[in-house]
């Protein structure tokens, strides 16, 4: 009789914490994700199995041990499980104001970080966000961006953010950091291909998909999408509905909604925003006792 598997599990909240965007545990035992990107840091630490990435088109593979993983924002990356048991990771999305984007290219260089202090901070914070007690962790991030600091700022490549070389060193590089720019500005409302053209001053919509994919590892819409997806996370962690966080972060509906959060996110929405409100229930009531 084969074994059953463990089901996924998710915990999401966004903490008091002036830097820390989100919190994120998960269980995934079997999940893959696509390539995207965040407008954020992730700094991640693995508590069991083995997770498999992509960062800039460079694969790389860690189990648990001292190391810690560091994604930087702006940056192409993916994920996926390798073994059958999964694995049980804790990410952090760090605000740019904690780590600024003038490290994005060490991080690509070596965004596994074996430190065992460093692990450890990491640790101890997430117990410190765990016990709602905002002045601790903040404590603790700053030991843990001194840290980090101290292992990125040696290795620091002059350049602007987005790819370890920086995207103007590809052909057609700034009319990608314009379309960059001008997704950025428009998330829910979103743009066409031909408009983008139009503003940006190029007569071959196909010209602006090949730049871009050139500089960031992925096309325009999917790079859209991410941005939606990560919209969405955060209004469903702000407590509006799915349905509404759907429409707000630019998706036809909350199927439109689901379907990219499932492949992103390795949950529905729905349980996603379950999970940071029983969080949140968990940790008040024991703040109050």
């Amino acid at each position: 009789m084969a074994a059953i598997r463990p089901r996924s599990t998710v915990s999401a909240w966004q903490p008091s914490v002036p830097g820390i965007a989100e919190v994120f545990h998960a269980r995934f035992t079997e999940h893959a994700y696509p390539a995207h990107v965040h407008d954020t840091w992730a700094l991640m630490i693995l508590d069991g199995g083995r997770v498999d990435f992509a960062l800039d088109g460079e694969r790389h593979g860690v189990g648990v041990s001292d190391r810690v993983i560091l994604l930087p924002p702006g940056v192409s990356h993916d994920g996926r499980t390798v073994t059958e048991t999964g694995f049980r990771k804790r990410v952090l999305y760090l605000e740019t104001s904690v780590l600024p984007e003038r490290l994005t290219g060490a991080a690509v260089d070596s965004p596994l970080l074996a430190d065992p202090a460093l692990r450890d901070r990491v640790h101890g914070l997430h117990l410190a966000l765990a016990e709602r007690d905002p002045f601790e962790a903040q404590s603790r991030l700053a030991f843990v961006r001194e840290r980090l600091h101290r292992r990125l700022a040696g290795r620091t490549a002059d350049g602007p953010p987005g790819r370890s070389s920086g995207p103007v060193a590809a052909p057609g590089a700034r009319v990608a950091v314009r379309l960059r720019e001008l997704l950025d500005a428009r998330v829910p409302e979103g743009i066409s291909l031909e408009e983008a053209a139009a503003e940006l001053g190029y007569p071959h919509a196909t010209h602006l998909i090949r730049s871009f994919t050139a500089a960031y590892g992925l096309p325009p819409h999917a790079y859209l999408t991410a941005r939606r997806v990560a919209l969405a996370r955060r209004l469903l962690l702000a407590g509006v509905r799915p349905a509404e966080a759907a429409v707000a972060a630019g998706f036809y509906d909350q199927a439109h909604l689901t379907r990219h959060f499932g492949r992103h996110v390795g949950i529905s929405p729905a349980r996603f925003a379950r999970s940071g409100r029983s969080w949140t229930e968990e940790a008040g009531g024991r703040h109050r006792g």
